[in-house]
């Protein structure tokens, strides 16, 4: 195969496209219907995630440190208790609705990716283009900086003084972000493992904060709950930024559809670990708040940067180092699952031709995207340096719902482009709508009520992927030097690129196809 550098594949109407012609599946697959050209011992991604793995990748991913920064933010936002309560509800409800869309989407288009294929399909290759440049240069090693920089600070805070040791927090942060990555590079079964032992150690830690609320009330404490909504602030600009800080917290429902070539039985899997995963997460959450308000007051939820250490001092007392070590378990296993589902998301843009072509190298030996990995590493350290948290969770949630809602619209139009397609699953049409709608008003309303200049950064930053994309797409142009680059990383990191990825519907016997050549064939 020959190496192209940083050339570009224009076509990416190619994924997902439907062959029937058993000579073409012949052609595209070596001459075997297999569900994946890495099962018959080729260089390529496996499917080696299971249902409890595919749970624990959603509620692992979602349960980070945002149920614990969060918190005091969408308090301060809402005013009031009650209000707060109520924002934490529905944006759990508001999650539970995308899922179900994207669970569809993952069935019409069984193919990783998530975001950047769909939109890819149902719009074509611009808007997945400035998904994939959004997600790829920012908002997702942003997001792996974010919550090891979290880790960093509650795994270190029972022992030592942070703010004695300049920088302290940064440095391990980052030594977690590359330790991560090296976990994730030697083996997809051990990133996977991984991520369900964190799993089950978060929801214990949440499991002691929830029994410990309940213990409170039981004993009268509720002095604080019982001022409902008292105060409560209702313009809209306020309430989306609220849904801001909680959809932080919830951000995550969307994992699983990145990784779908590698789910095993993802017709059954996929849909399964959504409907156990979300409503989990939603109760959870809900009831943490809750007990937090029994030993907190609003007041000290909103000037504490750490809820959970403070909680844990009043409930816990000289046994209280065991929530930030719980926390930093948390934020350990949220870390590990946005750093595996990222780098599929690189790996796939570049094997569609939206990225430099060693993104969709694959480890010769290991079956991993061991360059992806990396390059999320690089740039989430960087971005590590001078990181503002507060900022972000704003950035993150305009940028992210303009792309959420963009394909929660391709649910519809596939409904329309794609009448004939497999659904296992079809969610009913209100719920699109519903999600739709939100998307808009969290995207219009803080603009309307609160412009501030960083929406304007927002949009440019995600509107300059169309720079990059005349030149280097359409026009296909290599940068001076990035082939002789690329074959010295193939070299050095022993990475091969993909022959293809070949997604099988076994139960319509259709083939879904992507050939490194935009989805034409040889």
């Amino acid at each position: 195969m020959e190496n192209r550098g940083f050339e570009f594949k224009t076509d990416v109407q190619g994924i997902g496209t439907l062959s029937v012609d058993p000579e073409n599946r012949k052609r595209s697959n070596g001459g075997k219907q297999t569900a994946s050209m890495a099962e018959d011992g080729s260089v390529g991604l496996k499917r080696q995630v299971g249902l409890l793995g595919s749970i624990a990748l959603i509620v692992g991913s979602m349960i980070g440190s945002g149920i614990f920064v969060s918190p005091g933010g969408l308090l301060a936002k809402t005013g009031s208790v009650g209000l707060s309560l109520c924002v934490w509800a529905a944006c759990g409800l508001l999650s539970i609705f995308g899922s179900l869309v994207y669970v569809e989407l993952g069935t019409v288009v069984p193919n990783s990716g998530g975001e950047y294929t769909y939109l890819s399909k149902a719009f074509g290759p611009i808007p997945g283009f400035l998904y994939a440049w959004t997600s790829i240069s920012l908002l997702k090693p942003c997001e792996t900086a974010t919550i090891c920089l979290a880790f960093a600070k509650y795994a270190v805070d029972p022992f030592v003084d942070v703010n004695a040791v300049p920088g302290a927090v940064k440095l391990i942060g980052i030594a977690t972000i590359f330790f991560i990555t090296f976990i994730n590079i030697a083996s997809v079964k051990v990133a996977t493992r991984v991520q369900i032992f964190f799993t089950i150690a978060k929801l214990l830690a949440i499991a002691v904060i929830i029994v410990g609320g309940i213990y409170s009330m039981a004993k009268g404490k509720t002095q604080y709950l019982q001022t409902g909504f008292e105060g409560s602030v209702w313009s809209f600009g306020s309430i989306a930024a609220a849904f801001y800080s909680g959809l932080w917290a919830y951000d995550g429902w969307n994992q699983l559809n990145l990784i779908v070539e590698e789910v095993k039985n993802p017709y059954r899997n996929v849909p399964t670990a959504i409907f156990i995963g979300l409503p989990l997460v939603t109760f959870c959450y809900i009831l943490t708040n809750v007990a937090f308000l029994t030993l907190l007051s609003p007041q000290e939820i909103i000037n504490s940067p750490s809820v959970g250490n403070l909680y844990g001092d009043r409930l816990l007392g000289p046994a209280s180092f065991i929530m930030p070590l719980s926390v930093a378990f948390s934020t350990f296993g949220a870390a590990n699952g946005i750093l595996f589902t990222s780098s599929r998301l690189c790996f796939v843009a570049s094997r569609e031709g939206h990225s430099v072509d060693f993104m969709s190298f694959i480890d010769a030996k290991r079956n991993t995207p061991s360059l992806a990995l990396i390059y999320n590493a690089i740039v989430g350290s960087i971005l590590a340096i001078s990181l503002d948290i507060e900022n972000l969770i704003g950035f993150f949630g305009f940028s992210a719902w303009i792309f959420y809602g963009a394909t929660v619209a391709a649910v519809i139009r596939f409904r329309y482009t794609l009448p004939e397609a497999p659904r296992p699953f079809k969610v009913p049409l209100f719920v699109p709508i519903v999600v739709l709608i939100m998307a808009v008003f969290l995207v219009v309303a803080p603009v309307v009520q609160e412009p501030q200049i960083e929406y304007v950064y927002a949009g440019s930053f995600i509107l300059f992927g169309l720079v990059l994309y005349v030149p280097f797409v359409h026009y296909k142009l290599v940068i001076p030097g990035m082939r002789s680059i690329t074959k010295f990383l193939q070299i050095l990191f022993q990475a091969l690129p993909p022959e293809s990825s070949i997604e099988t519907n076994y139960e319509n016997n259709i083939t879904y196809t992507n050939l490194t050549d935009g989805g034409k064939g040889k």
